[in-house]
């Protein structure tokens, strides 16, 4: 159980000393809350959850120097949104390991403030450039290996873990390395359990902690606790959920045209008159009645991940649903194998990775969709296959992460990360 007190926590005197030293970039501590726990078995010093520093009885026994080490050590990972990222790389690969990321963080981090000598690190803190030694035989100085690794490159170098005979995944010489270097210290990195996605949320968290880590860099200087951290800043990403949002709704919405059950508003505004003469019916203006209109093409023939795909359909249906909009769902490979007329949000996705499985060819699925005269066509695919048919209408390719350097033959790329 953890006390919720923001201003008086076990971590108190170590964020004074962090903002005393450093104001600007020791002051990101000030922006995230602190919590005591009050967990007696706790071995580790001090954890996070992403959002938030939680202290254990155990750090108040640590001497003020490494407490601040501690605490620093803690800022940067919530600044740096390590456990954030965590989630969006297992939802990206569908399985992560997570004390691996964690030494993988920890050793970013760790590096990122050996310059400091106003703080104190444990004993064993694994660094970037020995976790790189060990793991991966390359050999770098702190400030080579920060210029060059972010959290989510480091970890896909050294997870080399492939799946044994009882079904669980074994480690290669490269992850079994990585955890032996980083064994003497407890992970620390803690998602919340059931933490639900939010798109939106999550990027708008982004961008505000990147503004922040810039100012508190640039306000501190050389004195700056991320002087030397550059690689491993977080890159903001807009969600493709947002993106597809926005064109669906763009390309969906009831567009105005003349309404003759209307006059204009400058006809009312003149009686109808000009010098006294009768001016002829000038029609207003309203939204069009008829039903706007969407074709989703889905490519079965292609590897489609299938957790991705759920997240997409989900996005369509509410999409849909919302809009008012009803849609025509076309699955194929190199021809049409289905084809399915659906109310708002009540699309049957049923199958939609297990059809086809031969080659793909574009052209009768996007002459099929045209068929139907939609708004717009968005196309679920690897891009692996030809386009002879420019549709009337516009087209999204959406892509997954591994295909985000294809080139389509026409319209927009929109990539599922």
């Amino acid at each position: 159980m953890a006390s919720d007190s923001q201003y008086r926590h076990r971590g108190l005197r170590a964020v004074q000393k962090l903002v005393e030293h450093a104001p600007s970039s020791g002051g990101l501590a000030l922006w995230m809350h602190h919590h005591d726990v009050d967990a007696a078995d706790d071995k580790r010093p001090v954890w996070t959850d992403g959002k938030a520093i939680h202290y254990p009885p155990a750090f108040e026994k640590l001497p003020l120097a490494l407490q601040t080490g501690w605490v620093a050590h803690q800022m940067l990972h919530v600044s740096l949104r390590h456990v954030q990222r965590y989630a969006e790389l297992k939802r990206r690969l569908g399985d992560a390991d997570l004390e691996l990321f964690n030494r993988c963080a920890d050793a970013i981090v760790n590096s990122a403030l050996g310059h400091l000598r106003w703080l104190e690190l444990p004993k064993h803190a694994l660094t970037l450039e020995r976790l790189l030694k060990q793991a991966l035989q390359i050999d770098a100085t702190a400030e080579q290996a920060l210029l060059e690794w972010d959290v989510e490159r480091l970890y896909r170098a050294v997870d080399d873990r492939k799946d044994g005979r009882d079904g669980q995944r074994e480690d290669g010489p490269k992850a079994a390395a990585t955890r032996q270097a980083g064994a003497k210290e407890e992970p620390d990195l803690q998602p919340a359990p059931n933490d639900d996605s939010n798109p939106e949320g999550e990027a708008e968290d982004a961008r505000e902690w990147a503004e922040r880590l810039t100012r508190a860099h640039a306000g501190d200087g050389a004195h700056s606790i991320l002087r030397t951290l550059l690689g491993d800043l977080p890159r903001v990403h807009t969600p493709w959920e947002q993106v597809l949002r926005t064109q669906l709704a763009r390309a969906l919405s009831k567009r105005p045209g003349p309404s003759w059950s209307r006059p204009a508003r400058s006809w009312l505004a003149n009686q109808g008159k000009v010098g006294g003469r009768r001016m002829p019916w000038e029609p207003g203006t309203g939204h069009e009645k008829r039903t706007p209109r969407l074709a989703l093409v889905v490519d079965v023939s292609g590897s489609i991940d299938g957790h991705l795909v759920e997240r997409f359909v989900r996005e369509v249906d509410a999409i849909t649903r919302r809009l008012e909009a009803p849609f025509t769902l076309v699955v194929g490979d190199d021809e049409v194998r289905r084809v399915e007329h659906c109310k708002p949000g009540r699309g049957d996705w049923s199958g939609l990775t297990r059809e086809g499985g031969g080659g793909t060819d574009f052209t009768p699925l996007i002459e099929e969709a045209e068929r139907h005269r939609p708004d717009l066509t968005v196309v679920l695919t690897d891009l692996e296959g030809p386009a002879n048919l420019k549709p009337r209408a516009p087209v999204l390719w959406a892509v997954t992460e591994a295909h985000a350097a294809a080139q389509p033959p026409f319209g927009r790329l929109l990539v599922l990360r």
